[in-house]
């Protein structure tokens, strides 16, 4: 018995012995003789879902002209040993494909394409980055390449990204801004980006040699949903206009910076805000917001917030008289003096507004105010000049003014706080007092935003805001209206009178302080020349403000350098504003033959129309541009009416829109674009109606018109 154990204990022993030296031995041959296959294999089947950024929504202002859209760009590779690449492909057009790279990414050689696509081709490699960021029309060059041309069954492995770009390069940018991760958001870009950027999707990823990872699918495995349009206040003509007329002013004045704001002054939309900063003689880019985000001294402008409390505490005589002797006064010894000696030692306080006396309107809001100032502080605060507007855009700047309890309220402080320093407001502020008046006494809260759109549908519909009503007293906007006239008509900027139509406004010339101190020779003043104020004065449209920094030409009055600027505003806004136009006559001869009319918005289009009296005909069918005669005029809804057809698989009729329009929307569909020409839509391979599938060719052909 024991003999039948020990045999059958050796026999176990045996087996298990040799079970661990074949375990061992199989061990062996995988980590050193079939290592590097093995190794090679675990990368090949490493996958992982990454992220796909969605593509952002758009920026439009107004009139749906793009102020900033994502374009498509593409990292392209190849998988030179994808299954159906045979040999006698390979080996035939390697050459051309390598020569035809060489000619569209010329940093690196033919020899050197054909080097990686051979080691490639021998060691099995199932990927190759040819190019990042390649755009939509290099990834068209790329699909007819040697090989490349048969699509995935040649190997082409395209991976989708987008690029933020502003089609109007600089003009409000600033405005515009931008959103990055772990910085510090700016413009709408940033206050809207939860809004912008959309809902990110899922893209399954294989790890190959190399550490590279490549697409395993063309398309997501989770969809991304794009993010939301947003359709500004803004009105890239009249932004236009406000930037170059600033960009002048300033080389002409070789200042350091200026900004202009410009709005709708019964609802407060913002229609145009310029910020240029020097960066040498004759460049200037837009960098920092100083029309909203960075307060200083006013100076002169603030003025008409001391009239206002004049006007509304006391209700005084536009004609009362002031004692203004030589145009200069001390108080607790500290002297004041006015930029010009006045032209009587006695003037009206219209007098004193219009040729901006600090002596005069200091001692008139002294002789009401000394005794109780509180109550000047007091209508401060009801203009809304204490406070933030809490508008959309961030970085708005915090006013600043001062209150008699302050540490820092002094005997000096409510004369020289009447004439505009020891207060700190943007340019917006100041902009928005003078919106005051022209709107008659409501306050409106500054508007950048219209509404929020999805593929041309409304999400959210945005509202004029009044923050405050019935502010002013008739009787104080009536005689606010007629001093700041007299300021055009005969006083400080009488040089921007304009003879079509009536401007109200201020001009403003402060000194600005460094490290706190105001220095006193010529040679190292600073200033702010500034003008603001509305037109027509009969019933205001628009209310504007210019600040131009540190002129450095000799000449920094308010009237002279930021003047001419509103003037060119003015009068190119409003004579591109067809409510002040009067309508043409009926003379059938006026008109013979209609111009060909081409991306035009259809309401603006109508509207045109009717004021000039033309026979319309709208097709109300597709309601999109085309080529018409004299009988009538089809007019373009642009790009809603593009998703609107594509949404339901359905081809729009292109006729008469731009490229920059509708491309995105038709490559987001899946449809392969093949474009012959430049400028607008002319042709289109498929015609309008039709059904439309992913994948489906589109030619469309292009002519300048």
């Amino acid at each position: 018995m024991n003999k039948s154990l020990n045999i059958k204990t050796n026999l176990t022993f045996i087996f298990f012995f040799s079970l661990s030296i074949l375990i061992s031995y199989k061990i062996y041959i995988i980590q050193f003789k079939e290592g590097e296959y093995w190794r090679k294999k675990s990368k090949e089947i490493t996958t992982k879902f990454v992220e796909v950024e969605a593509s952002r929504g758009n920026i439009y202002d107004q009139n749906y002209n793009l102020l900033a859209t994502s374009i498509p760009i593409y990292d392209i590779g190849i998988d030179v040993n994808v299954p159906g690449l045979d040999d006698k492909t390979f080996n035939s057009q390697k050459d051309s494909l390598a020569l035809m790279l060489n000619k569209l990414f010329p940093e690196k050689s033919k020899k050197e394409y054909l080097k990686a696509l051979n080691k490639a081709r021998q060691e099995n490699d199932r990927y190759i980055l040819l190019k990042r960021k390649v755009t939509y029309q290099q990834l068209q060059q790329i699909k007819n390449l040697p090989i490349l041309r048969n699509g995935k069954k040649g190997g082409l492995v395209v991976f989708q990204t987008s690029k933020r770009i502003l089609p109007f390069k600089y003009l409000a940018a600033r405005t515009i801004g931008l959103a990055r991760e772990n910085i510090k958001p700016v413009g709408l870009e940033g206050a809207y980006d939860s809004t912008l950027k959309g809902k990110s999707g899922k893209r399954l990823m294989q790890k190959i040699a190399g550490d590279v990872w490549r697409p395993v699918n063309d398309d997501e495995e989770i969809q991304a949903k794009n993010g939301n349009d947003i359709v500004t206040t803004l009105d890239i003509n009249i932004q236009d206009v406000a930037e170059h007329a600033l960009l002048k002013a300033l080389i002409k004045n070789q200042a350091s910076h200026g900004s202009v704001i410009l709005i709708e002054t019964k609802t407060g939309k913002i229609k145009a805000i310029a910020n240029l900063k020097q960066k040498d003689s004759v460049t200037y880019e837009e960098e920092l917001n100083y029309a909203i985000g960075y307060p200083s001294e006013p100076g002169s402008t603030f003025k008409l917030a001391s009239a206002l409390a004049l006007l509304e505490e006391y209700d005084i005589d536009i004609n009362e008289k002031i004692n203004v002797g030589n145009g200069e006064c001390t108080y607790y010894n500290q002297k004041m003096k006015d930029a010009h000696p006045p032209h009587s030692d006695v003037i009206t306080f219209e007098d004193a507004f219009k040729t901006s006396s600090n002596v005069g309107i200091s001692k008139i809001v002294t002789k009401y105010f000394s005794k109780n100032p509180d109550r000047f502080v007091y209508h401060l605060s009801r203009f809304h000049l204490d406070k933030p507007y809490n508008i959309d855009l961030p970085g708005e700047g915090i006013p600043k003014i001062k209150k008699p309890k302050d540490k820092d309220w002094y005997g000096t402080t409510l004369p020289w706080m009447s004439i505009g320093y020891e207060s700190m407001l943007t340019p917006l502020h100041i902009l928005m007092l003078y919106n005051l008046v022209a709107n008659n006494g409501t306050i409106m809260k500054p508007m950048f935003v219209e509404r929020i759109e999805y593929n041309g549908r409304t999400i959210k519909q945005f509202q004029p805001e009044i923050l405050a009503a019935n502010i002013l007293k008739p009787s104080t906007i009536q005689k606010a209206k007629k001093i700041m006239r007299a300021v055009v008509e005969s006083g400080t900027a009488k040089a921007l009178n304009i003879s079509s139509f009536k401007v109200a406004g201020k001009t403003g010339t402060a000194q600005i302080a460094k490290k706190g101190k105001y220095y006193t020779s010529e040679n190292d003043k600073t200033y702010l020349a500034s003008f603001v104020g509305f037109f027509p004065l009969e019933n205001p449209l628009y209310t504007c403000i210019v600040t131009i920094s540190s002129p450095s030409k000799g000449i920094y009055y308010g009237g002279l350098v930021a003047g001419p600027v509103f003037k060119e505003i003015a009068e190119k806004v409003y004579s591109t504003n067809l409510q002040s136009i009067p309508p043409l006559n009926n003379l059938p001869d006026n008109l013979i033959h209609l111009p060909f009319i081409a991306g035009t918005h259809p309401k603006k289009l109508l509207y045109i129309s009717k004021q000039l009296k033309l026979p319309v005909n709208p097709d109300t069918s597709f309601q999109l541009i085309s080529p018409f005669y004299p009988d009538s005029i089809h007019y373009s809804q642009k790009t809603t009416d593009v998703l609107k057809f594509i949404q339901k698989n359905t081809m729009p009729n292109l006729t008469g829109l731009s490229l920059k329009e509708t491309l995105p929307i038709l490559e987001q569909k899946g449809l392969k674009v093949i474009i012959h020409g430049e400028g607008w839509i002319t042709h289109q391979s498929i015609p309008p109606n039709s059904k439309i599938e992913k994948g489906q060719k589109l030619t469309l052909t292009l002519n300048r018109i």
